[in-house]
């Protein structure tokens, strides 16, 4: 409990001084959009590819375990439509991306550090925190939206997908499934979600990494606690916004 509070205290202390007014806009700018490309756009590929499968999967699934004829089969579309809009393009995927992009910002940050370049930038009078950290998490917040939007039409398509190859459901009952009882919101719900995962990731990380000490092989420690760590505070954040927006 006390290594816990103290881990806490050092992640708000870091965030309170990632999370300032950068001295050089041009520089943020210039670091934004490279934090996006590299967080963002580079992860497009994996969210595609696993949205797909994952849709095609829900699909078949739902169909093989609907077998009372006392169930209309737009079911299937219904149900699937409803997991992927309201967990999986969300909570799913981010924990997804926790493994891909939380390491690879952990291990960024955690190098520089047990190379000394933190340090460096520190004794040029740098805010190294506010320079490294800033751009990663608004560059994650801001390109979020743009994942869950990919992973929702590529699930679907999947989806769409497995209605023509068979399995007991039929494109036009599945499509009907898909616009049945639509409500927009949920849409807003997933990336409000996301956007809130995005900062989780991104701050988490970064303070692993930032608060590496020792040699390369904490660097690897630190990046495995900060997926561990992103991945827990996900699932606790999905229970409380599930709760205080759908409830």
């Amino acid at each position: 409990m006390k290594k816990a509070l103290h881990q806490l205290g050092e992640y708000v202390l870091l965030m309170k001084k990632a999370i300032a007014i950068p001295t050089r806009w041009s520089m943020f700018f210039k670091q934004l959009i490279k934090e996006i490309c590299k967080l963002g756009v580079d992860s497009i590929w994996i969210v595609v590819v696993i949205s797909v499968f994952i849709g095609t999967v829900i699909a078949i699934q739902i169909s093989l375990n609907i077998g009372s004829p006392l169930i209309p089969k737009f079911t299937i579309g219904y149900t699937t439509r409803e997991i992927i809009l309201l967990e999986f393009s969300s909570s799913i995927m981010c924990l997804i991306l926790a493994g891909k992009v939380g390491s690879n910002i952990a291990s960024e940050i955690g190098t520089m550090r047990v190379t000394e370049q933190i340090d460096a930038m520190e004794m040029m009078g740098v805010n190294s925190a506010n320079f490294l950290i800033m751009p990663k998490i608004m560059g994650l917040m801001l390109f979020i939206p743009v994942l869950v939007i990919f992973s929702m039409v590529t699930g679907i398509a999947g989806g769409i997908f497995a209605s023509y190859t068979g399995g007991g459901m039929t494109p036009s009952s599945f499509e009907f499934g898909l616009q049945y009882y639509f409500n927009p919101f949920y849409i807003w719900y997933s990336i409000i979600k996301s956007v809130v995962y995005a900062f989780i990731i991104a701050s988490i990380s970064s303070y692993f990494g930032y608060m590496v000490k020792g040699g390369s092989l904490m660097v690897g420690k630190a990046s495995t606690n900060a997926v561990v760590m992103s991945s827990i505070m996900i699932l606790l954040a999905d229970v409380i916004l599930t709760h205080i927006m759908l409830t």
